[in-house]
């Protein structure tokens, strides 16, 4: 389990990631309320309220197979009595809920999945809630942007190797000369697919944007569609290689492959925008 920090209205606010589902500290909303109530009294007062019970219980009807709706039932009739109590262990141990926890040590607190954490932020503040929301909107943003560049690397990283491998044992002569010069060939190579994919080469990309090459490359900047249909290149140059076909030979059959590619992947992308735009309406 992990733990990550967004900062809501000033307040610091805990996410945990279990089995790829986000749970919020909802202990850390209390300090909203300037400190007037202990966290477990907060939550403990939430609990007991038969609104929150109904929705508690409906969501883990939904998202958890083994959850105890008899006890449940239980629960909901005893909530709203003024002699009724809930503690957030005690709901987890006698319905088998999974939607709300508490954790002890490092990062603890008491944790509920995002869609109760929502719901329990509207108790404490409306406008808290929508300031939760939007900074939980922000952090996945942010998120899924480092997870497209996490694939973007990984999309290049295996076919990389293998084209490597196919110009060290097919191309390089096996004598001081070639071995103290092999960048040369390596550059050479890299560049042919840059040219089939990008029409320049990695030198006129950076000459034509020294901003952007300080701290990148050409590659950084392409599409996922652009970095699939490339680490296909690669896989297929290094086959053309070891055939013995001449670097303009390669050069045009790979020129085919890659617009091909690009086509397909590129209208498949097309159908689907069109796809969701008319569902949305």
């Amino acid at each position: 389990m992990s733990n990550k920090i967004i900062e809501v209205q000033n307040i610091k606010v805990n996410i945990a990631n279990i089995n790829n589902n986000d749970y919020i500290c909802i202990s850390d909303f209390t300090k909203f309320k300037d400190g007037k109530s202990a966290s477990d009294d907060v939550i403990r007062n939430w609990l007991r309220n038969r609104i929150t019970l109904e929705f508690l219980g409906t969501w883990e009807s939904i998202y958890n197979p083994n959850f105890n709706s008899v006890e449940f039932d239980g629960f909901r009739k005893e909530a709203g009595l003024h002699t009724f109590t809930l503690s957030v262990t005690e709901w987890c141990n006698k319905t088998n809920a999974i939607g709300i926890y508490s954790k002890r040590g490092k990062y603890g607190g008491t944790y509920a999945h995002k869609d109760i954490a929502f719901e329990f932020a509207s108790s404490i503040s409306p406008v808290f809630k929508l300031y939760l929301i939007k900074e939980f909107e922000r952090l996945k943003t942010l998120e899924n942007s480092n997870r497209e560049w996490d694939v973007k690397r990984i999309l290049t990283k295996n076919n990389y190797i293998i084209h490597i491998d196919a110009i060290k044992n097919y191309i390089l002569p096996d004598n001081d000369y070639f071995k103290n010069k092999e960048w040369l060939k390596y550059a050479e190579e890299a560049d042919i697919l840059n040219v089939v994919l990008f029409n320049t080469t990695a030198k006129k990309w950076r000459e034509l944007n020294p901003d952007l090459a300080r701290n990148s490359n050409i590659r950084d900047y392409a599409t996922i569609n652009e970095l699939t249909v490339l680490s296909n290149l690669e896989s297929h140059n290094a086959e053309l290689i070891k055939e013995g076909k001449a670097k303009e030979e390669r050069f045009e059959i790979l020129s085919e492959i890659a617009k091909h590619q690009l086509d397909i992947l590129n209208n498949a992308e097309k159908i689907k925008l069109l796809g969701d735009k008319k569902n949305e309406e």
